[in-house]
């Protein structure tokens, strides 16, 4: 007890300071932040370096962002297509475009465009975390210029049920016809809240919108609702309410950063590079080879590529692989690794070393079955197996 205390003393005495120690505190938060007792939404909004270690620069920084990203809302889904006329007045600039115009700049070929990402989009946020009902719950701050508007600016109300050629994970040429992107599915999908109120999984698919609208040329990319989803529960669960209700500004601007170290992976055409998730893939063989060169060998007998499993583990940050509380439990350490994302790479090797029993037994389809499926484990267990692989490769990792 008395250890957890001076552990607790320890997040506040950096926390509280006006010049955060931003190493210290990855130091402590790699073991875990107990947030009962400790702000994991700052501590993440640190990590991902959404807020300056300067605290005094704190406010200036949410005023401007938070700013920013209302305009983002105001411009591509309140008023889309909109610009002022002389007097500053809002017209609708549709008005003079056609709806079958073949123009690069049309703008209903952008709406149509838009509505196939959408379409994409809301599928997989209405299937979010299956294993709790908080993306199904309402949210306490919805956007009011969107959910007052008589629904029409609503984005799953644009939805067109249309053929989609947008990008998504699954890869093929890998010696089979398909990867499962998804292991956990919800019994239906959720549904809209009535006019004036919106569940978690509507706000989760506007920051994804406007992710896609603002990054063209990656645009949305299935399994991006994975990522966005941990950082949002978190932000929008927030013990204090200053912070929750901009949970989906900050959410917006945290997803962004992230996705700026994690974006290779899911660009097909980097695959080979040495950003890319093949290359990941190899650190991880190499890493298996050298901490159990007989599991190693088993799953190369059985041409049981790395591609079938960790591809999923890997490119999601394992945010499928484990109840969403183990995956804010292992998210703590990943965000914490300096050198992002090396202990990642421990954490799937020893989640394979901790099935060695089964995988030396089994047979091809079993094996695949098993690493498809992880079976359910302490996730400490699978964290202290992952730091004494990497505690065995000084250097490595944070």
């Amino acid at each position: 007890m008395a250890s957890y205390r001076a552990r607790i003393k320890e997040f506040e005495d950096v926390i509280n300071e006006e010049e955060i120690d931003l190493y210290k505190l990855k130091s402590i938060c790699f073991n875990g932040i107990p947030e009962e007792q400790v702000n994991r939404a700052l501590c993440w909004r640190l990590m991902l370096n959404y807020l300056p270690h300067d605290r005094r620069c704190w406010n200036d920084v949410l005023v401007m962002k938070r700013k920013l990203y209302a305009q983002f809302v105001d411009e591509m889904i309140v008023n889309p297509g909109a610009s002022c006329n002389e007097s500053g007045k809002i017209v609708d600039v549709t008005m003079s475009d056609h709806p079958l115009s073949c123009s690069p700049d049309s703008l209903w070929d952008a709406f149509f465009k838009d509505n196939e990402v959408l379409l994409q989009i809301d599928k997989d946020v209405r299937r979010l975390c299956p294993d709790i009902s908080f993306f199904q719950q309402a949210t306490e701050f919805p956007c009011s210029a969107v959910v007052n508007s008589g629904g029409e600016k609503r984005l799953h109300g644009r939805v067109q049920h249309s053929v989609l050629n947008s990008a998504n994970v699954e890869r093929k040429g890998l010696g089979i016809t398909r990867i499962a992107l998804s292991r956990r599915k919800a019994p239906e999908d959720y549904a809209p809240l009535p006019e004036g109120s919106e569940a978690h999984w509507e706000v989760v698919q506007r920051i994804l919108f406007l992710y896609a609208k603002l990054n063209p040329g990656q645009g949305y990319v299935q399994g991006m609702n994975e990522i966005v989803g941990p950082i949002y529960h978190v932000f929008a669960s927030d013990p204090h309410q200053e912070w929750r209700e901009h949970a989906e500004a900050d959410c917006f601007f945290a997803f962004t950063n992230l996705m700026a170290e994690i974006r290779d992976f899911f660009i097909k055409t980097l695959d080979e590079t040495e950003s890319g998730i093949n290359k990941l893939m190899e650190r991880l063989c190499s890493e298996l080879k050298r901490n159990d060169h007989e599991v190693y060998m088993r799953l190369q007998e059985q041409e049981l590529r790395p591609q079938y499993y960790s591809f999923r583990w890997l490119t999601l940050l394992l945010s499928q692989e484990f109840p969403l509380p183990d995956v804010l439990r292992i998210w703590d350490s990943l965000l914490a690794d300096t050198f992002r994302f090396s202990f990642l790479i421990f954490v799937c090797c020893a989640m394979i070393i901790l099935l060695r029993d089964q995988i030396l037994i089994n047979d091809f389809p079993c094996n695949v079955k098993l690493l498809q499926s992880f079976p359910s484990m302490d996730i400490q267990i699978v964290l202290n197996k992952a730091v004494e692989l990497a505690e065995s490769r000084k250097g490595c990792f944070r």
